[in-house]
């Protein structure tokens, strides 16, 4: 008898994931799995359908799945953020003729997979002691990505949170002084904390120390041209958070200042994060940068900063912390998602 299966899907606006998954030894296993180019089909519908279709004919078809989209979800329904797509639960298992399906934001969904995930998909940034209670994760990717988790009777419940478009609060004079020409430069009024706390993030903070140095033969000061001519957020850009992060690497000390001072912001917003949900079962750092800055984020310029929260650094000292460095963790827990599903 082939064993229980369960699909799993991280839908994006470039890219779509599709796998199957069963459980063999208590472990989450991918048995098959396909990438699809989202923009080449007219919906998630006709991709679900068309993935279930080329199933092999040993492995059982699944009853449950999970799909991480990249939007918000609200009444089992997602618009996404990237393609001309409403999605509904309701619509999909009717096309696909599953039994259960749910939608999760890409980021929540990595609630589901914190408890599951391998030495290979994460390493530990602060050794603490976990208790039973809430969980949070952020990452620094485009944009500032958080979600809360609390233990409920069929597995994790995942709160997606907007946290880091709340207001951005200078620590430093030279958080002061970039939060002042970052809104200039950007004709804000008010200054979120991911324009600074992300890889984007980044990108502004070299640009604005380059600008305020003024040395026109900077290597990276062409870059930071392009980037900020073109657009930070537009396809072909001179990519200047990566110049920023291997210029550092290779010791310009420039760069070197721009990493430190970003992390340093980073820390902080993780600090306060951890404050606000109480997250006595842990604290994860997630997004694209986290596999990428693994030693800077075991840095003093990260832990430092989150750490520093007055009255309550003891708890913070004690808190264990860790990176997910999977770059497919989005899939994974999707699957430990639908297999929750499967089981309540």
């Amino acid at each position: 008898m082939a064993p229980t299966t369960f699909l799993a899907g991280d839908l994006g606006g470039t890219k779509t994931l599709l796998s199957l998954f069963s459980t063999v030894e208590g472990q989450l296993q991918a048995l098959h799995g396909h990438r699809y180019a989202s923009a080449e089909w007219s919906s998630l519908d006709a991709m679900l359908v068309h993935f279930l279709e080329q199933i092999p004919a040993d492995l059982a078809r699944p009853a449950t799945s999970c799909i991480a989209v990249a939007g918000p979800v609200q009444q089992g329904q997602a618009q996404l953020t990237n393609l001309p797509w409403l999605v509904q639960e309701t619509s999909l298992c009717a096309a696909t003729g599953l039994e259960r399906l749910e939608l999760v934001n890409d980021f929540a969904v990595l609630i589901h997979g914190l408890p599951h995930f391998s030495d290979n998909q994460q390493v530990v940034l602060q050794e603490g002691q976990a208790s039973p209670g809430p969980v949070a994760i952020l990452g620094a990717g485009t944009g500032l990505g958080m979600a809360r988790g609390l233990p409920g009777p069929g597995g994790w419940i995942a709160l997606p949170s907007e946290g880091g478009h709340r207001e951005f609060a200078p620590r430093t004079e030279a958080e002061w002084e970039l939060s002042r020409w970052l809104m200039a430069d950007l004709e804000l009024d008010r200054l979120s904390v991911e324009r600074i706390v992300s890889g984007t993030g980044l990108g502004h903070v070299m640009h604005w120390l380059l600008q305020r140095q003024g040395n026109e033969d900077h290597p990276l000061q062409a870059q930071a041209r392009a980037w900020r001519t073109i657009g930070a957020d537009q396809p072909g850009h001179e990519d200047l958070p990566a110049h920023t992060g291997r210029a550092a690497a290779a010791g310009d000390p420039l760069a070197q200042d721009a990493l430190t001072l970003w992390l340093g912001a980073y820390g902080s917003a993780a600090g306060d994060l951890a404050l606000q949900e109480l997250c006595l079962g842990g604290l994860w750092v997630g997004g694209g940068t986290a596999e990428k800055n693994q030693a800077a984020l075991r840095s003093e310029s990260f832990l430092e900063p989150l750490r520093r929260k007055g009255r309550f650094r003891p708890f913070l000292e004690s808190l264990p912390i860790r990176a997910v460095i999977d770059p497919n963790a989005g899939l994974f827990s999707a699957a430990c998602r639908a297999r929750d599903l499967h089981g309540s």
